[in-house]
């Protein structure tokens, strides 16, 4: 689903070059519900927009499901975005002056007639328990609610590789448990292969496979104090933040 090798990313400030990621290899497997954990400027977002193709690495090379990134020009990695990537992201992006419902059709694919959509949409605003929410601003829902209609947003084309850049950072402990929990149901429901970025203790624990960015990232930073994550049953590779 997901490989990477010799991935290298800098930026420049002030006329100097800043490395951030120095990636040799790795891979995520087709259906793999992955946690990266590590500390601010580690390089995590960093990572997560390379991946989705937002932005561009400077050496190496990302594969998404079988396609090379660095292939595609940005008209066509915006394309291949559209059809195979979902992205969650911590301050949900929703556009203030639509609906739940046309937040949702907005990224739909095209060639579906309205009825269609209209049943697409509603079936999954009820499996995310906004069935009636339909016509709500985003200023009408609380802001767990919002971030539940940008999954959707991310999933309705059920794409192969759904990505989330802190989903509950912005979320109170409760909501952001719901939060978790309704991104790893619906990602093992539909086969997604998810990689999520948080800083959520608890949400990184759940995860069949969780690791620490600073594990794979061969630029060396100074060294931060780590907390432990609580391990979940069968979890494998880093544990710690």
């Amino acid at each position: 689903m997901l490989e990477i090798r010799d991935l290298k990313k800098q930026f420049k400030t002030d006329g100097r070059a800043i490395p951030i990621l120095d990636i040799s290899r790795w891979h995520v497997a087709q259906g793999e519900r992955v946690a990266i954990t590590g500390p601010s400027g580690s390089g995590k977002s960093t990572l997560l927009h390379l991946i989705s193709g937002i932005m561009s690495a400077d050496s190496g090379s990302i594969a998404v499901n079988g396609q090379p990134l660095h292939e595609l020009t940005e008209a066509k990695r915006d394309a291949f975005r559209a059809s195979a990537i979902g992205y969650v992201l911590q301050d949900f992006h929703l556009i203030p002056s639509l609906t739940a419902r046309q937040n949702i059709e907005i990224a739909m694919a095209s060639g579906l007639t309205q009825k269609e959509r209209r049943h697409i949409v509603d079936g999954w605003l009820e499996r995310v328990g906004l069935a009636g929410r339909g016509r709500h601003l985003p200023s009408e829902l609380s802001r767990g609610q919002q971030q539940r209609v940008a999954i959707v947003r991310a999933m309705v084309n059920n794409p192969p590789l759904l990505l989330a850049d802190e989903p509950t950072g912005s979320l109170d402990w409760e909501t952001a448990e719901e939060i978790a929990s309704l991104l790893l149901d619906l990602s093992a429901a539909q086969g997604n292969t998810l990689i999520v970025v948080t800083h959520d203790l608890n949400m990184a624990g759940r995860f069949p496979r969780c690791l620490n960015i600073q594990d794979m990232n061969e630029v060396r930073r100074e060294a931060l104090p780590k907390q432990r994550i609580p391990v979940a049953s069968g979890q494998r590779e880093g544990v710690t933040l």
